[in-house]
């Protein structure tokens, strides 16, 4: 095996391993490493579907097994690039984010696959909550440690991109209904690393003891500082094959834009979150 980390605060690319093919020595070295670099990238795999999960698996439960993240329809074609719900979901997924927040658990991590690329864009970016938090001046520290924030999809999608009524909609609103909408920390720490990293994102709308518009302005003021310093961002160009599994706990990500009559198709295996260290304060 060999690691080649990247130029980052965070994030490694790894070589000369088969994922179909680990055994249980690989298995916990690759686990090593994920917790230190929080994203992993394995070039050129080209996992099937079965072989996805199952590697996925390794790193604990799934909250779900595989979705398509993608703006090709079953039969080849191309999404309307403007009024279609999946692909309003997939402008949503342009924004900075966590995943699971706005659920009562949030996700521990994912596994990526690509299966189809556009000849430009199209490209995922990460950034890293740990250096971001540990930059933060002690004023700002002092101000957010004990705020916590409001996650809500239904607020950040629904409203922001409108979706059309959910009976005639291929998008399954998967977390519009949850209510109530889960109170996180701004500050959390890392359950299996103890170190402590922002919590933040697109989900946030409200922040108890402030106004919605206060809530929302520190929350992009957060946002935009923490994605500011390249040594924290990173933005992977894809090619067919490769596999990537990142730390949702302490990395933001986000999709970038491709030309929307080019078909992207992705595979998504969510990593489902410690029902203690990862549940929303007002579900625990």
């Amino acid at each position: 095996m060999k690691v080649e980390p990247l130029n980052r605060s965070f994030g490694a690319k790894v070589y000369d391993l088969s994922l179909p093919n680990l055994n249980e020595e690989e298995v916990r070295s690759i686990y090593d490493l994920w917790l230190e670099y929080a994203l992993l990238i394995f070039p050129q795999q080209h996992l099937t579907n079965t072989q996805q999960i199952k590697f996925a698996k390794n790193f604990g439960a799934l909250e779900f097994d595989l979705s398509p993240i993608s703006n090709v329809r079953n039969d080849g074609s191309i999404r309307d690039a403007n009024d279609d719900d999946i692909v309003k979901s997939l402008r949503g997924n342009m924004e900075w984010h966590h995943d699971s927040t706005y659920m009562p658990i949030q996700a521990k991590g994912a596994v990526f696959t690509a299966h189809k690329v556009p000849s430009k864009g199209g490209e995922t970016g990460w950034a890293d909550m740990r250096s971001a938090y540990e930059g933060l001046s002690q004023t700002m520290k002092d101000k957010i440690d004990n705020l916590s924030a409001y996650h809500s999809y239904e607020w950040s999608q629904k409203e922001r991109f409108g979706h059309k009524d959910p009976t005639v909609s291929e998008f399954n609103s998967y977390g519009f209904d949850i209510d109530p909408k889960p109170l996180r920390p701004l500050v959390k720490t890392h359950a299996e690393t103890g170190k402590k990293c922002l919590t933040i994102g697109r989900h946030i709308n409200k922040i108890p003891g402030m106004t919605d518009q206060e809530a929302q302005n520190l929350a992009r003021e957060l946002e935009e500082y923490a994605c500011s310093n390249q040594e924290w961002v990173y933005h992977h160009s894809w090619e067919v094959g490769d596999a990537v599994i990142w730390d949702n706990r302490c990395l933001m990500h986000q999709a970038s834009m491709w030309d929307l009559s080019e078909g992207r198709i992705m595979y998504h295996s969510r990593i489902e979150g410690d029902p203690i260290s990862e549940a929303a304060s007002n579900y625990l």
